[in-house]
């Protein structure tokens, strides 16, 4: 089954120097961008991550340091990158857990101001965990009946999960075939940022997800706490959710002139 789409979907994969959103890079991204009308536009970068790639992380994705020494570091590509992607609503496999928000860091670090606004996420992971508990290559086969093979290549992954999602389509007729439903549908509970440090309460509150003030107000928290703000720009944090804060704190400023 194709998708309905009223505008372009990007489907992605990362291969990275590892799994920490805050401090690894990419080494490899692979962009399938599918219009509403069928047509399809693709491109994979090499890219040098400018730190080391772990060997435990090589014998995974097979990408050494010797590979990618001479490629174009994130930043060079930074501008592509988002040309590409503008104005498209995105997907790929535990992409809302791990590919968005790492490229979300990468994007920040090269300064291009990335977010979700006026588009949504579908992470076709999540819709194949709802309904059979399986890994990527066991998806292919299941859906697509087909052995992936170049497991861990960005390219392979990046095209089986468009497959395996129109498959899923197919295969669950209790699933719209609607952008909009299948990014509800693939979402986890709803994360005011992509590493999930701050989540909406019931009210739609922003609320603390860590530390010493978890399940607390955000507003509420930099209000009584001056300083906890500041520790959160100056820590280990990923930049979006330093961003997010940012807002947060700007918003309860603004209210308070208003």
């Amino acid at each position: 089954m194709e998708l309905k789409l009223t505008k372009p979907i990007v489907f992605f994969d990362l291969e990275t120097t590892g799994i920490n959103i805050a401090n690894d890079r990419i080494v490899e991204i692979s962009i399938l961008k599918v219009f509403p009308n069928g047509n399809k536009e693709s491109k994979t970068w090499l890219v040098n991550p400018e730190i080391e790639i772990p060997a435990e992380v090589v014998a995974i994705h097979g990408i050494s340091n010797e590979k990618v020494v001479t490629e174009p570091t994130f930043k060079e590509l930074a501008e592509q990158v988002n040309n590409l992607i503008a104005g498209c609503d995105l997907a790929g496999f535990n992409s809302n857990r791990f590919d968005i928000p790492l490229l979300a860091e990468e994007m920040l670090r090269a300064g291009i101001d990335f977010d979700m606004k006026n588009r949504v996420a579908v992470d076709v992971q999540v819709i194949f965990h709802k309904k059979e508990q399986r890994t990527l290559s066991a998806a292919y086969k299941f859906y697509c009946d087909k052995n992936l093979e170049n497991a861990h290549s960005a390219e392979a992954d990046t095209n089986a999960t468009y497959e395996i999602l129109k498959s899923q389509l197919d295969r669950y007729e209790d699933i719209e075939n609607d952008i909009k439903y299948l990014s509800e549908f693939s979402s986890h509970k709803k994360r005011a940022d992509f590493a999930g440090f701050i989540m909406f309460d019931e009210d739609g509150d922003e609320i603390f997800t860590f530390g010493k003030y978890k399940g607390q107000k955000v507003s509420v928290i930099l209000e009584r706490d001056k300083g906890y703000y500041s520790w959160i720009q100056k820590a280990d944090f990923p930049l979006y959710t330093k961003k997010v804060l940012t807002a947060i704190k700007l918003r309860s400023f603004n209210n308070k002139l208003s």
